[in-house]
């Protein structure tokens, strides 16, 4: 027996085969960075999306807080120009850098504790030091001695009020009405509670600029030409040509016209204040 020979091809029968050797590229480092690239490849797509709507949320959050702000008219209030169910989108940025509101601006308000609960829209038809009558002898609201034309506004078949009032605005706050204004509980109704019906600038949140929805009345809200021509407090003709002393705000109220605290339009609650709007 060739004993050399058995021994050299029992040798040769125990290495393992080309095809039996582990290949470098499936060590156990390559097969986890294998299993680690895949895991990545799979969540990869779904986070990416995670993250942009995160980042779109935070953005439109943002946007709310800091500058724009929709809210849904509930009330008839503020028709002709706003209608129930309009979406308006108030510019929060309007005011906050030394500007102030003027006449003839739509603005919302927090109305807690002067109006009642919520937010509200409302037209500003005088603000601080303005003296602000009605009616004249054609039954026009006046401010500091000036007649104001509100027709293209009010509501049609309204008067400018139902009942005569006569109020200094203190500075500071704002003197506010809603275009329908039998349909509306505004600063007429409130000249002798607490704040005497005037709104402080620190509860205004924003102007009104646009309506965005329905689209078919979607429209940008310009403050109208009516108010171009009111002298500033103190250069107009004011309570002299009033023919009655300025009742100061807060003290005895002018009665309301019949009707006019029937509906409020204002900004009720929302989802992130994003809400209705009471009148």
């Amino acid at each position: 027996m060739d004993t050399e020979a058995q021994h050299t091809e029992r040798d040769r029968s125990s290495r393992p085969s080309d095809s039996e050797q582990p290949s470098d590229s499936d060590g156990p480092e390559e097969r986890s960075r294998s299993a680690f690239t895949g895991r990545i490849t799979d969540w990869v797509p779904g986070g990416r999306i995670t993250v942009t709507l995160l980042v779109l949320l935070l953005f439109l959050l943002l946007l709310s807080t800091f500058v724009l702000q929709p809210f849904q008219i509930p009330s008839g209030s503020m028709e002709r120009g706003l209608r129930i169910g309009d979406r308006v989108l108030v510019n929060k940025l309007a005011y906050r850098f030394d500007g102030r509101p003027q006449r003839g601006d739509i603005v919302v308000f927090d109305g807690t504790g002067l109006f009642g609960d919520g937010d509200y829209i409302k037209r500003v038809v005088g603000v601080g030091g303005d003296h602000v009558v009605c009616c004249d002898k054609e039954g026009r609201v006046r401010v500091n001695g000036q007649s104001v034309d509100e027709s293209a506004f009010l509501y049609p078949g309204d008067r400018p009020s139902t009942v005569p009032f006569d109020v200094v605005v203190p500075d500071g706050t704002l003197f506010v009405l809603g275009d329908h204004r039998a349909d509306s509980s505004d600063s007429r109704d409130h000249l002798g509670s607490p704040g005497g019906g005037m709104v402080p600038l620190d509860e205004v949140i924003g102007r009104a600029d646009w309506i965005v929805w329905p689209f078919g009345h979607a429209t940008h809200l310009d403050r109208p030409d009516a108010y171009a021509r009111v002298p500033d407090a103190g250069t107009g003709a004011g309570a002299a040509e009033s023919g009655a002393e300025p009742t100061p705000a807060g003290t005895e109220p002018t009665p309301a016209g019949a009707g006019a605290g029937a509906a409020r339009s204002g900004i009720g609650a929302g989802a992130a204040r994003t809400g209705d709007a009471d009148g």
